[in-house]
């Protein structure tokens, strides 16, 4: 499976996560906590932020997912601080927004793909998929 990634997806997606994996706050000393094993996840997809992605498991999706639900975090509450400190209009409140819409619609379709593999693999197996089989059915 190929998660598509559109220019503008990509560059948000690397800002967030390595605003994420950098730990800086802005200016409310408030910030994503994310999970050690989210973190990992970041740290595992950074490199592959720059095209599109290809998914060979389920379980590789999953972690794709938890990844950009991680980063997704993060430039919500990015969006939410700038906002607050500025205004709605403001210039930077307006690249927020835009930023985490990009990474939304990125996290969107990297989860229906997990719904088709998941699907995919309830059709093979006649079972709901299992980590085992999240790990080991391999989608070419």
């Amino acid at each position: 499976m190929i998660l598509h990634c559109e220019f503008e997806e990509l560059a948000a997606a690397n800002a967030g996560a390595r605003r994420l994996l950098s730990g800086e706050q802005g200016g409310s000393g408030a910030g994503v906590i994310a999970p050690a094993e989210a973190i990992a996840d970041v740290e595992a997809l950074l490199p592959r932020l720059e095209g599109d992605i290809d998914i060979h498991t389920l379980a590789e999706q999953q972690q794709i997912l938890r990844a950009l639900g991680a980063i997704l975090e993060q430039l919500r509450e990015d969006m939410d601080r700038t906002i607050l400190e500025n205004y709605v209009g403001a210039e930077d409140a307006v690249v927020a927004y835009f930023d985490y819409a990009h990474v939304l619609t990125l996290y969107d379709r990297a989860e229906r793909i997990g719904k088709e593999m998941g699907a995919m693999i309830e059709l093979m197996t006649g079972k709901p998929p299992t980590p085992e089989t999240a790990r080991t059915v391999v989608f070419e």
